[in-house]
């Protein structure tokens, strides 16, 4: 996203000439939270919930190399002008990409995986429940930083944008859609319905069902979303915003995985019954 100027990220307080931003206090709240819920998500299910401690350690920076790597390649056009400004993420529109944190982070569970011998999928599914809260608590980062903002809006719940953070193109307008509350909001709800459906069918199900259900909800609320923002700030392939064909391809994908286990698990059990 560019804006009007280029200042530093909203500061919540200083500890000499230290200064520690709202958005990284935000992001750090998300993790926090996120590990202590797959922790008990983990205990419940017999595992280890220390090893939610070891994945993180691997997981964590893969994810943040990941998502800073995912907005530089989609913003290119900035940061090919702009080179000095790639590692620069506690400027303004700095950015982290979700689509690059969950390849960081499941590049590194696979690591974790094959370092403890533990079943993967079963860990996708422990996570799953606690990466869509971190996203929706994550998200109020972007309020602060006065990002991830739609298209101008009268609607009472508009969110005022300072003149020095409006995109260029629409400095006049002063309220504008707060899609990060929007996707905040829906990301609390799934969270909801993956910690209910893990809890009350997790062991029945197929493992790795419980990220499947988060990727196609997920998916979906992304892709509406992507629909509301500002073409100027939008990476597009062929027109259309290259969030939704990450998102298109994400629930074809789960989809045909979830019919797949569901045939396959059918066909077992009419085996059974015939044997």
């Amino acid at each position: 996203m560019q804006v009007q100027g280029g200042e530093d990220l909203e500061i919540a307080f200083k500890i000499g000439s230290f200064a520690v931003h709202w958005y990284s206090i935000m992001i750090i709240v998300a993790v926090l939270v996120g590990i202590w819920v797959a922790m008990k998500e983990a205990e419940r299910r017999g595992e280890d919930p220390d090893d939610v401690l070891n994945f993180m350690v691997i997981a964590l920076p893969l994810a943040v190399v990941g998502a800073r790597l995912y907005h530089v390649v989609s913003s290119w056009d900035f940061y090919s002008q702009n080179p000095g400004s790639i590692f620069a993420i506690w400027k303004t529109g700095g950015g982290l990409g979700i689509y690059g944190a969950m390849a960081g982070g499941a590049l590194g569970l696979f690591i974790f995986s094959r370092w403890r011998k533990v079943n993967m999928l079963r860990w996708l599914d422990i996570i799953a429940p606690s990466l869509m809260l971190g996203q929706a608590i994550g998200r109020w980062g972007n309020y602060f930083n006065q990002e991830l903002y739609g298209m101008p809006t009268d609607l009472p719940w508009g969110i005022y944008i300072d003149p020095a953070h409006r995109i260029y193109g629409f400095e006049q307008f002063t309220h504008f859609h707060p899609l990060f509350l929007y996707e905040s909001i829906l990301n609390f709800i799934g969270f909801f319905m993956l910690f209910f459906v893990s809890r009350k069918y997790g062991e029945r199900l197929p493992k790795g069902y419980i990220l499947l259900i988060y990727t196609i909800y997920y998916s979906v609320v992304r892709g509406s979303l992507e629909g509301m923002r500002i073409k100027s700030e939008v990476w597009t392939v062929g027109g259309v915003p290259s969030a939704r064909w990450i998102c298109a391809i994400a629930i074809v994908i789960a989809a045909s995985i979830m019919v797949y286990q569901w045939r396959h698990r059918a066909s077992q059990i009419q085996s059974q019954i015939q044997s």
